[in-house]
Parts: structure tokens; sequence; C-alpha cells
């Protein structure tokens, strides 16, 4: 992605690439996903579930309803709730035919 902005903005440094990524998604036009190593931005802000490949790290959106406890279940044990996230963890295709 940082190749395709760089051929539109040849002098656009990467810094300045993530510096904006995170200040979208500090105001809620994307999300930001955080993995272990690398954070993922994805253009869809509302929370839905993501799969995530063990392998190669590659993320998708899971785009049917997952049922999340009520907040008022959890807040009632005193947790002050700020977001929620659920990511499924597997093999990407194009990982499971290396894999075999």
């Amino acid at each position: 992605m940082y190749e395709r902005v760089r051929k539109r903005l040849p002098n656009i440094s990467l810094g300045t690439v993530y510096r904006n990524l995170e200040l979208m998604a500090d105001n809620g036009v994307i999300l930001k996903i955080e993995t272990s190593g690398k954070n993922r931005f994805d253009g869809t802000p509302e929370p839905h579930p993501h799969i995530r490949c063990i392998q190669c790290g590659k993320v998708d959106d899971v785009m049917n309803e997952v049922t999340a406890p009520e907040l008022d279940e959890i807040e009632a044990r005193g947790y002050d709730v700020k977001g929620c996230s659920i990511e499924y963890f597997g093999l990407c295709p194009e990982c499971q035919t290396t894999v075999q």
C-alpha cells in the first residue's frame, strides 16, 4: 500500500503515513487492529470480528454478527470497558497450501 501512495506522492515518508493512520484511528475514521508485531488498519470503523492467519499474519474481516456479553454484566463486576475485539485464528488459504 505504501508503494502505491509513493507513486502519487513520491516525497511522503512512511512515518507520515503511520502518523495519519493513527490520527484517523483515534478519530474513529478507521479501525486499528493491534496484533503481535504489527498494527493493521481497517477501513471499516465499526467493531466487527477478524480472522488472522497464524502463519503469515494476514488479517481479514468476518462480517457475520457475533453475540458478546452485555456491557452491564461486565461493568457490574467493576470493569470500565474501553472496547472489545473478537478475533479468530487459523491458516489462510495460501498458507494451507504451503503446509500440506
